[in-house]
């Protein structure tokens, strides 16, 4: 038996509402360019927006006229989604807070989150949405993921609650030892001071 091996989220389909509060808020609010739109292939009554959420994957929504936003928190009974986070850069991330108070959007205020910083919010329909900033950038060659799966190694050896900076720099630092040779018989650290 084979694994049917994943590559990447191609797209999130969402059930919107009307076509205008999907692009007010994908668009007008986090910033997605409105690619392209069609029917819903599935269901002829309904349109398929589709926006890109800065990396070239698909955000898509199902519109119909008939049906109007509903504030409500979504489900997140056992097999919901209980939120779509999505990465912004850091200066991005710092402005946050001011971008949605401004548009009078309620807020979690900035969350701790040891390798990461994080906001959330509801979109129209109570989506839960999240604004996550990495604190780190892995090196060349490296993902986040494989910085964060070192960084993990490094907090269980080590006893930790959860992953925090003082493990992922030591994670970017092993992977950098690791993939890159160096004319130095130690690689240890020194004090030339």
């Amino acid at each position: 038996m084979q694994k049917l091996q994943s590559q990447g989220v191609h797209h999130i389909t969402l059930v919107g509402a009307d076509r205008q509060t999907s692009i007010d808020f994908w668009e007008g609010v986090l910033g997605m360019p409105f690619i392209f739109d069609q029917p819903n292939l599935d269901k002829a009554s309904e349109s398929h927006l589709y926006f890109d959420p800065g990396d070239g994957r698909l955000i898509t929504v199902f519109t119909d006229e008939t049906r109007k936003p509903d504030p409500s928190r979504t489900s997140t009974d056992i097999g919901a989604v209980h939120h779509i986070a999505f990465s912004v850069s850091r200066v991005t991330f710092l402005q946050a807070v001011a971008r949605l108070d401004e548009r009078g959007i309620k807020h979690s205020g900035v969350k701790d989150r040891g390798f990461m910083d994080s906001i959330y919010f509801q979109d129209p329909l109570g989506l839960l949405v999240e604004l996550a900033s990495y604190r780190f950038e892995p090196p060349a060659g490296f993902t986040h993921a494989d910085v964060l799966m070192e960084a993990h190694n490094i907090r269980v050896a080590r006893g930790d609650y959860n992953i925090a900076e003082p493990h992922l720099a030591d994670a970017i630092q092993a992977l950098v030892e690791r993939s890159r040779a160096t004319l130095s018989p130690d690689r240890g650290a020194r004090n030339p001071y």
